[in-house]
């Protein structure tokens, strides 16, 4: 038994000797597939949060726009835009009134130029009115 042990370890051993690594070539091709792959697929996540953001608001708009009609039919008729969002809270229909995903308190105006009862509006990851892609302002009305 000891001899068949002894030769088992030999041949393992051998074995062993004979494996070789990969070759820089083979190492090279890995990478370069590894960084293609990585070009197509990362910029993809990328712009998963800027779309979250843009999302959260619109969400973030529709409930205000039920909380609004909630308040109008309680009330007759929209808050002015003096009143604002803040009367919502006042109210206790909402608990608080959030800012958009970007940190800026929302626009709201009533009536609006173009809905008649209400506008709520935010200038998206900008700040500013008007923009494109990311940074277009996001609109109840719309």
């Amino acid at each position: 038994m000891k001899k068949s042990l002894k030769k088992r370890i030999q041949r393992l051993v051998s074995t062993l000797r004979d494996e070789r690594g990969f070759t820089l070539l083979e190492i090279m091709i890995v990478i370069t597939i590894i960084a293609i792959l990585s070009a197509l697929v990362v910029p993809r996540f990328m712009d998963m949060p800027k779309k979250a953001n843009v999302t959260a608001a619109k969400t973030q708009i529709q409930n205000f726009g039920m909380a609004l009609d909630k308040y109008a039919l309680e009330k007759n008729g929209y808050p002015s835009t003096d009143q604002g969002l803040q009367t919502l809270v006042q109210d206790g229909i909402i608990k608080k009134i959030p800012n958009d995903p970007w940190g800026n308190p929302y626009i709201y105006r009533s009536p609006g130029e173009n809905d008649p009862d209400y506008e709520i509006m935010s200038y998206g990851a900008d700040g500013k009115e008007g923009g494109e892609g990311f940074d277009a302002d996001i609109k109840s009305w719309e």
